[in-house]
């Protein structure tokens, strides 16, 4: 007869199974034993509770096998006699985050480097070649990195950190994570929108790319005469005095314009032609590589970037050892080093730095929500945003020595100022990277493996742009999760039929449009909004507390000031900026009609007016009074049986004084 009991419920978050002997499992479980009061020699309840872990063992009666592998959480339930034998009784329940909310299994990463990879593929993509070292070098060379590391390190990184965090904790993607603060979905759907925006222009330079790696397979690369059909009489072979005479164009100017693009046979926005074949051709490569990288999800797409990922950390050394090597490489490089600490007193220096900080990194699409809610709940979230944003900004840095040797060597070849081939944007890797190319002995082999390196960085930015639209919706849309591969079928296809007009031959001017306004002001507003509704509406103390349970280590107090305070200011200075400095887009010496500036603008709003009309559509569909509208509003959803309680932690100054 059993006279004294010690109940105890104890919570496994690894088992690993040991021995099996005489129809008992053996299971080593982490836990610890804390006993709960005894209750006398009746029958007593069971008391819930998740304990400390540390290591213990414990023969246990068998429980059913379970379908899936790898570590489980376990339910012991002990009941100790005087004499210490122990009867138990066991359950395997799923641990925490390991199941979609619909009930189904979340699918995670093969491996942890798959993840890795995806986000470092995604952060590091064309702007880091082509945008990075111009502004390093036209904003004071190193003294440029004063305010870009300032800016990284007060918002740059805690933004990274935060939504990598918010994604892995609530495992959904970018529209379904505001189940923690239902009103501000609407930011979900705007950087849902912005991301398919992008992929509408951004699949058109992997287009290009591929159409120069294909002329690039020829003795002699089409854009060093003018010997062309596509050449016009202002065409002239690069001599001393060609680069100070606005009359003339370089082959490689006129093989991209009138080559590649086609541009002479429109006369602007307004006279578009019917898409080229060829660039349509290249296009539908890109659509159907994208697609089978992600048609199976992560499973798929982290392999892809092993390649993707990798490929231009080879190819940008090799272009480094080529490029150092050139006459006056060293003096392009030295121009891209110079410090001009004067330059610091210059507004404008601090915000570009702040702007390429902003769009550098990759916050705002909601590709890092979606990439990181496929990770497992334990994985430590934050280690991965040091390492992957410091990779991103060391990338952009490297790319530089990589430009600027070879500019150097643009420089004096044809006795110009360094200026005067400086440039950033497509014009960099389509018309001067190619010429400079173009002059080299072997110049096809370093072209082709010059676009290579493109080809795999617009890849993989590519694919996590995708991703980001196919996870927000399937999980938004719970019915879409049996039909991934027909919804990611029907994703790519739509982009690509949009993207035909960017490859007819005024393409170019569309392209410049939505490159302004697809992804400018717009994501600037999101992430304030993601910004503000996750450190001060759901709270910066409760968003700590998440990472705490993820990573067992809750973050300290520079990143909470950071998300409640510094990030916020500094996202709506960025908006007012963005504002206050709007430039109408131009292409060239084209400069857009009223109208297609305003059809930039209807974009641009588009994804802005999101957030707005859920809150409205939110508001109007929740049960009660106004007050309690407001109130289930702004709870999470888990916790909407305390707004009936009438307990909102919202209601009360602490929750905003917090942090």
């Amino acid at each position: 007869m059993i006279n004294a009991w010690s109940v105890k419920r104890i919570f496994c978050r690894e088992v690993f199974y040991t021995s099996l002997q005489r129809g008992f499992c053996k299971y080593t479980c982490r836990s610890s034993l804390h006993p709960l009061p005894s209750f006398g020699p009746a029958r007593r309840p069971m008391l819930k509770g998740r304990l400390p872990v540390t290591h213990m063992s414990s023969a246990i009666a068998p429980v059913k096998p379970s379908s899936t592998t790898g570590p489980k959480e376990v339910e012991l339930i002990l009941v100790k006699e005087q004499n210490g034998v122990q009867f138990t009784t066991s359950n395997l329940i799923s641990p925490k985050g390991q199941t979609h909310p619909s009930g189904e299994e979340r699918e995670t990463w093969g491996k942890k480097i798959d993840f890795l990879l995806s986000v470092i593929g995604f952060a590091v993509d064309l702007a880091n070649v082509w945008r990075f070292p111009y502004l390093c070098y036209k904003n004071g060379g190193g003294a440029f990195l004063v305010p870009y590391i300032f800016f990284m390190v007060i918002a740059g990184m805690p933004l990274f950190y935060m939504e990598l965090a918010l994604g892995q904790y609530n495992r959904e993607g970018a529209a379904g994570v505001w189940k923690i603060c239902p009103i501000f979905k609407g930011v979900g759907f705007t950087v849902i929108l912005i991301s398919l925006y992008v992929g509408f222009y951004y699949n058109v330079i992997i287009a290009w790319a591929l159409f120069y790696l294909f002329s690039s397979f020829s003795g002699e690369l089409p854009w060093i005469h003018c010997n062309n059909t596509w050449n016009s009489p202002n065409c002239s072979d690069l001599n001393d005095t060609l680069l100070n005479d606005t009359h003339k164009a370089t082959p490689a100017l006129e093989y991209f314009e009138r080559g590649v693009l086609h541009l002479h046979e429109s006369t602007g926005i307004d006279d578009l032609g019917l898409p080229r074949w060829q660039l349509t051709a290249c296009l539908a490569v890109v659509i159907v590589v994208l697609y089978f990288s992600l048609w199976k999800g992560v499973k798929t797409s982290g392999k892809v970037v092993w390649i993707t990922a990798t490929m231009p950390y080879v190819v940008l050394t090799v272009l480094l050892l080529r490029g150092v090597t050139l006459p006056g490489a060293i003096d392009g490089i030295k121009a891209y080093l110079s410090v001009d600490f004067l330059r610091l007193y210059d507004a404008q220096v601090w915000i570009e730095a702040a702007t390429q900080i902003c769009f550098s990194l990759g916050v705002g699409f909601g590709v890092l929500i979606a990439f990181s809610s496929y990770n497992k709940f334990s994985n430590n979230c934050y280690r991965d945003a040091i390492i992957t944003s410091s990779i991103n900004s060391l990338t952009s840095f490297f790319s530089g020595f990589v430009i600027f040797s070879f500019l150097g060597y643009m420089s004096q070849k044809h006795n110009v100022a360094l200026d005067k081939v400086a440039t950033d944007g497509p014009g960099l890797v389509f018309i001067i990277y190619p010429e400079a190319i173009a002059t080299l002995p072997g110049s096809s082999v370093w072209a082709v493996i010059f676009f290579i390196m493109l080809l795999t960085l617009g890849i993989d930015s590519a694919m996590g742009g995708m991703e980001s639209v196919i996870t927000g919706l399937i999980d938004e849309f719970k019915f879409l999760h049996k039909h991934r591969e027909l919804f990611t079928l029907f994703v790519v296809v739509s982009t690509f039929l949009i993207s035909l007009i960017c490859v007819t031959n005024g393409g170019i001017y569309v392209f410049t449009l939505l490159d302004h306004f697809a992804a400018g002001t717009s994501i600037l507003f999101g992430v304030l909004i993601e910004a503000i509704g996750i450190a001060w509406f759901y709270g910066v103390d409760r968003f700590s507390d998440d990472i705490e349970e993820m990573i067992g280590q809750r973050p300290g107090l520079y990143w909470r000031l950071c998300w409640k305070f510094v990030s916020p200011c500094f996202l709506l200075f960025m908006v007012v900026v963005s504002f206050a400095t709007f430039n109408p887009p131009k292409y060239g010496s084209y400069y857009f009609p009223t109208w297609a500036n305003m059809i930039g603008w209807c974009l641009s709003i588009s994804s802005m007016i999101m957030v707005p009309l859920y809150a409205i559509y939110k508001f109007c569909t929740l049960p009660g009074s106004c007050c309690d509208k407001v109130a289930y509003a702004i709870t999470p959803e888990t916790e909407h049986h305390l707004v009936e309680r009438g307990e909102v932690r919202q209601f009360t100054l602490q929750h905003w004084l917090v942090v």
